[in-house]
């Protein structure tokens, strides 16, 4: 039987091999710096600031959506933004992934949110299908920027 629901303090240990998982998917297997106790924290501290979902069926957790709120100042209402999501690769077909999109769209809609909205890479063919045939399209007039590492200390002046 198949269930979506709020990841509990008892998930942190498969959401982070999940993410690990996610990582050796998007080819980049060393890239993952969080640990449990930062998990933990994130999701589970005196201040979250970001959530996550698991879906599980009798087998144990086959996937997750890990979200936080960001905000539009043109509609003045925030939206979530989804960070991962990752099913297992023996588990995709079976509506994981459409099961916890589902359930985001449904907390956006409930509290008045104006979207979800998340990233996907160029080459991931598969994921950009499924997208889209959920009704959901490229914003392809925008470009993503980012600035972490040496770059971002740098600018920051902190030259670590």
């Amino acid at each position: 039987m198949k269930a979506i629901r709020e990841a509990r303090r008892d998930d942190v240990p498969i959401i982070l091999q999940l993410i690990h998982d996610l990582a050796v998917y998007e080819k980049e297997p060393d890239a993952v710096r969080n640990t449990p106790e930062g998990l933990e924290e994130a999701l589970f501290g005196s201040n979250p600031r970001i959530f996550a979902h698991v879906a599980e069926d009798d087998g144990g957790v086959q996937g997750f959506a890990l979200w936080f709120l960001n905000y539009s100042t043109w509609e003045g209402v925030h939206g979530i933004y989804l960070e991962d999501l990752y099913v297992r690769p023996e588990a995709r077909g079976a509506g994981y992934g459409k099961a916890l999109l589902q359930t985001l769209a449904g907390i956006a809609a409930e509290r008045g949110y104006a979207r979800v909205e998340w990233s996907v890479l160029n080459w991931n063919e598969p994921s950009i299908q499924f997208y889209r045939s959920l009704g959901a399209r490229p914003q392809e007039e925008w470009t993503t920027f980012r600035l972490s590492g040496a770059p971002l200390a740098g600018f920051a002046g902190t030259g670590a």
